[in-house]
């Protein structure tokens, strides 16, 4: 027997199991039943796969005994089992990426956390909120021995052979007592054992047993008509497949009959899963044929950007010994996923028309997983533009949709204006808005990183092309603006070419500007340069590029500019050329840039004040 120490996470979130307040301690028996329906899920998979794995799958099952004398309470199951190492790791350790964001929320929201258990495949630990001790025996098939875990929820835990163990888990809950100021029931009674099942574990696809009897119809969601499943068990079931525990805000059924047919039932969350935007996040829908289970986050049947959709596809025509590798070349997998792609697709844009509230939650917490789609799904793009929503200039609060924006514009505007940055200040307080705002023209405020990418791979929305405030030309002027400002052309071309020279390290062209109204100077992008930011994001991932040479625009208007003109007119050169560096530094900073050489900056600024004492 060896005892071994907690890792620290796992130790933490022990002590806030044990001592904290839940406002529903039945998780506890949901958790545990799941994890075993997941283990034998994983058995009957595995024989399907390991020819050499002799074991009987004929009568897979769930058994909960109770004993109220010994205050007792085993959950058991004949499943695929645990190595030694598997208990050491999968219990020891919580090794989960985003465990520590689990246990902020856990502190965070002591009074519904135990909604949060399960998100990381920790359900087990609930176990310590009603038990004082907890006993797991496991074996696997290939193993000679089984493995005995034993813990009180302290900082420790022993773990030792057994020679005779069942193949299968089992956990033993030496139960705290009943206490109804706490709001703890008794956990050994029959009548309360059936309740929890029923309640939340119904649909488990295997039968789970009390006393001898099955206590779970095991009807499968998908397969029964929709006017006989409650709004209740279709939460229940996406809490089970999702290890989400809030409800799912829209839950969408399919079924394909004819030459192949299959049955989906998919859910879209109210909240995002916390592993939404990392590298090792899992995604796709559990994969059955003919109700048997086949795999989890099967990747095949939903595109990346739609990885927050969970739920089940039941082939009819599928092999049970399907792999991966078959599924990514198979027609009908192809097929499948197209449909369901254009169904949650569809779903979410009756959302938007329909339920406009629950829409814009949404689009809240998963908005920039969706319009990932417009780089990498061609045959959807427009269906996905559909039910995107920008923030813009129209409405400091409420986000907009292309078709809103397109029905506002002006007349005779031929673009759809938008700007990319950091954040919202810095595009509304960027110089490269100044002219459309004075001339009311809306523009769309692009801030999530995702946005730098799929302006530039999408063309138009309704035959409107998109146009970056901040790159090419924007022309906003009425037949008398445009003969005024080729007039003033002329007159500053002498300075705007020797300007062009003093900076050329830095700029590609000097011109005067339509975009400023306010501001001196600013730098724009040649139609097809990438963004400052976009560069930046290229930087931050390791990818150096070469140096993207920008333009810088004047405002002819502004005091700072017109004296520059008049001094250059007067035969200044030399003394004018610093002046030129800082018009070009104040118009980088004006949008948030970095300039190459603060320290020379500084000493610019400070020698030009010190000229005015």
């Amino acid at each position: 027997m060896e005892t071994l120490e907690f890792q620290s996470e796992a130790r933490q979130l022990l002590q806030l199991m044990i001592h904290s307040i839940y406002s529903n301690k039945d998780t506890f028996l949901r958790e545990l039943v799941s994890n075993a329906s997941d283990a034998l899920d994983k058995l009957r998979l595995e024989s399907f796969r390991d020819k050499d794995m002799k074991v009987d799958v004929d009568d897979l099952h769930i058994v909960i005994e109770s004993d109220p004398a010994e205050r007792t309470l085993t959950v058991r199951d004949n499943g695929i089992g645990m190595t030694r190492e598997d208990v050491v790791r999968l219990i020891g350790t919580i090794a989960k990426s985003g465990t520590a964001e689990f246990l902020r929320q856990l502190k965070e929201q002591q009074s519904s956390s135990s909604d949060l258990i399960g998100q990381f495949g920790i359900g087990f630990y609930s176990s310590f909120m009603v038990a004082d001790k907890v006993t797991l025996v496991t074996k696997y098939p290939h193993a000679e021995k089984g493995v005995r875990w034993e813990s009180t929820g302290e900082s420790t835990y022993t773990i030792d052979d057994v020679d005779d163990a069942p193949q299968g888990t089992s956990v033993t809950l030496h139960l705290k007592p009943a206490d109804d100021e706490d709001r703890l029931p008794d956990y050994t009674e029959p009548a309360k054992i059936r309740e929890i099942v029923k309640r939340y574990s119904d649909f488990i696809t295997w039968p789970v047993r009390l006393g001898g009897e099955e206590i779970n119809s095991r009807k499968a969601l998908w397969a029964r008509p929709a006017s006989e499943v409650t709004e209740e068990e279709y939460a229940e079931f996406y809490r089970h497949i999702s290890h989400d525990w809030n409800a799912p805000l829209e839950t969408i059924r399919m079924q394909a009959e004819g030459t192949f047919e299959y049955q989906a039932l998919l859910f879209l969350p109210s909240q995002a899963p916390l592993d939404l935007f990392m590298r090792d996040s899992k995604r796709g829908v559990q994969l059955y044929v003919k109700r048997v289970f086949i795999m989890d986050d099967c990747a095949e049947l939903m595109p990346e950007y739609l990885r927050f959709v969970k739920g089940v596809v039941d082939a009819a025509d599928l092999s049970l010994n399907v792999s991966r590798e078959i599924l990514q070349q198979d027609r009908q997998i192809q097929l499948m996923r197209r449909r369901l792609v254009k169904k949650v697709l569809s779903s979410i844009k009756s959302l938007q028309s329909s339920r406009p509230d629950d829409y814009a939650k949404l689009w809240r917490e998963v908005g920039a997983a969706l319009k990932e789609g417009l780089l990498s799904d061609f045959d959807n793009r427009d269906a996905i533009l559909e039910i995107c929503s920008f923030a813009s200039t129209h409405s400091a609060d409420e986000p907009t949709t292309l078709a809103s924006y397109v029905s506002r514009m002006k007349e005779g505007q031929e673009h759809i204006y938008y700007m990319t940055g950091d954040s919202r200040v810095a595009v509304e307080k960027s110089p490269h808005l100044e002219a459309l705002r004075a001339k009311g023209y809306e523009v769309l405020i692009l801030t999530d990183p995702i946005d730098e990418m799929w302006v530039d791979a999408v063309p138009s929305f309704d035959g409107k092309p998109f146009q970056s405030v901040a790159k090419g030309q924007v022309d906003l002027e009425t037949d008398e603006e445009k003969s005024a400002n080729e007039a003033k052309a002329a007159e500053f071309a002498d300075l705007l070419s020797w300007m062009g020279s003093a900076l050329s390290e830095d700029v590609k062209e000097v011109r005067l500007s339509s975009r400023l109204t306010t501001s001196p100077a600013c730098v724009v992008g040649d139609s097809h340069d990438i963004t400052p930011t976009l560069e930046k994001m290229y930087k931050a991932m390791g990818q150096e590029l070469p140096k993207i040479k920008r333009i810088l625009e004047l405002n002819p208007s502004h005091p700072l500019v017109e004296g520059l003109h008049k001094a250059f007119a007067g035969g200044e050169r030399e003394s004018l050329s610093d002046t030129a560096e800082l018009i070009y530094g104040l118009a980088l900073l004006a949008e948030g840039g970095e300039l190459a050489d603060p320290s020379r900056f500084v000493k610019l600024v400070a020698d030009r004040v010190q000229r005015t004492f």
